[in-house]
């Protein structure tokens, strides 16, 4: 049987990488795709198909991370040689290097408006950069071992980072103070990031979980395990309502953050997953591992589910936070595995170091070619989306939902209010109760002295 309209299908791999990739970022248009690698080099991808792509070199060590400048107009990346790099996205691929830390360099961020970028480093330090002149503003120092990851939030007043000490930290960006610190007793976190609308924070966990807190009311929301070993990355959809997952065991995970769920198992790669990406809209996302591929997925996603819960992470939830572990398919997959492959063909020209190397490789739809090599199989829950009214259907408009949510959320708080103030009231009247008593016993000792 085929794959029903919902579900994310592969629609082409992409091979050039001598070696794992750890890094994948979606150009703002979505028209291209960059890839970090231990093979010391970056690459571009252009989804046209027949279209070129392009290795750029200049790093001396592993490449970390990568990513798009919020306009398109630059590529940052990270490496094991202790620089970062701004490149220009074309055929040539020059790029600038500064010397960013004195450690390997572990991940890079453009803030929203592209002004500033955040590295994170080995060094144990988070630096921010100014992007229009290339040069240092400030260092956050607090972690007591390498830091692995620093984002941005969204409206760029906070910066979330995960270290090897086994915290994760949020920052102000206005007075440089670390705000907040959530710690774990048992792994720490390869990677975090904020979700799209900046409440919440989701952390992948070296202790094969997944946890999202929010940021609001300092609380774990959920806490997914269902990997079976370490989870290297995570990606938000667009809308907030999806997360994606990447590990070590081999699978990318798709967890619907509204229901609390994992919906999809994806097995694409023959190896460790190191990293995994949405695209700015959310049709695509693309993930890359140690057998060097670079898959690029369609997400397939029901639109219009997206639609009409677009704007429901405003919950706050007060009540106790939800566990979900070991949450698997509770059925069967109703669809058969599909073997898909594309072969590309490649001839790579000589360029000097820090100029691009084209690649003429022809990327096409799976179903174009003969069934082999690498297998692509993907489970789902057999709960399906269509359970969802259209807006058709729908009586109540959205605006009138998204109110009654927010008085929903208004009363969560006044019932936990109410809640404590008994508890306060209990407490009062047990204690004149114990008055009391001491009042009677005093009156009776009086009574009988008399």
């Amino acid at each position: 049987m085929a794959s029903s309209p919902e579900d994310p299908v592969l629609e082409r791999y992409f091979k050039g990488h001598k070696a794992a990739i750890t890094s994948v970022g979606f150009s703002p248009n979505g028209k291209q795709l960059a890839t970090a690698s231990w093979d010391t080099f970056l690459m571009l991808w252009n989804f046209k198909p027949q279209a070129r792509a392009f290795r750029y070199v200049g790093h001396k060590d592993v490449v970390t991370s990568v990513q798009f400048s919020p306009h398109g107009n630059l590529l940052a990346s990270a490496s094991r040689d202790r620089t970062v790099r701004l490149w220009i996205p074309d055929k040539r691929g020059k790029s600038s290097e500064f010397k960013a830390h004195t450690a390997p360099v572990r991940s890079v961020d453009f803030s929203t408006d592209g002004q500033l970028l955040a590295t994170a480093s080995e060094d144990k330090s988070i630096k921010v950069w100014n992007m229009y002149r290339q040069r240092f503003l400030y260092s956050l120092y607090r972690h007591t071992h390498w830091v692995r990851c620093a984002k941005f939030s969204p409206d760029g007043r906070l910066i979330v980072s995960c270290s090897e000490d086994k915290t994760v930290k949020i920052w102000d960006t206005t007075n440089k103070q670390c705000v907040n610190n959530f710690s774990d007793s048992v792994g720490f976190a390869n990677f975090v990031d904020f979700n799209p609308n900046g409440t919440c924070i989701a952390s992948a966990g070296s202790d094969h979980t997944v946890k999202i807190w929010d940021i609001r009311v300092n609380k774990l929301l959920q806490h997914y395990q269902v990997h079976n070993c370490g989870v290297n990355c995570l990606s938000f959809h667009p809308s907030g309502n999806f997360l994606i997952t990447a590990s070590s065991d081999g699978t990318l995970k798709i967890l619907d953050l509204l229901e609390g769920r994992l919906i999809y198992t994806l097995q694409g790669h023959t190896g460790p997953v190191f990293t995994v990406s949405f695209s700015k809209n959310g049709e695509l996302f693309s993930s890359g591992g140690a057998d060097t591929q670079v898959l690029l997925w369609r997400t397939n996603f029901d639109d219009l589910r997206c639609k009409d819960l677009k704007r429901n992470l405003k919950r706050l939830h007060f009540d106790s936070p939800p566990h979900l572990l070991d949450i698997y398919p509770r059925t069967p997959h109703p669809h058969d595995g599909k073997i898909e492959t594309v072969e590309t063909t490649e001839t790579i020209g000589k360029t000097p170091p820090e100029k691009g190397e084209e690649i003429c490789g022809y990327f096409l739809n799976p179903s174009l070619m003969s069934p082999e090599c690498s297998p692509t199989v993907m489970k789902k829950k057999t709960e399906d989306m269509s359970d969802f009214p259209s807006e058709s259907q729908r009586s109540i408009p959205l605006a009138v939902t998204d109110a009654l949510e927010h008085i929903m959320e208004q009363l969560h708080v006044l019932t936990q209010t109410v809640s404590i103030l008994e508890q306060r009231l209990t407490l009062t009247e047990d204690k004149l109760k114990d008055c009391l008593e001491n009042q009677q016993k005093l009156f009776s000792a009086i009574q009988q002295k008399s």
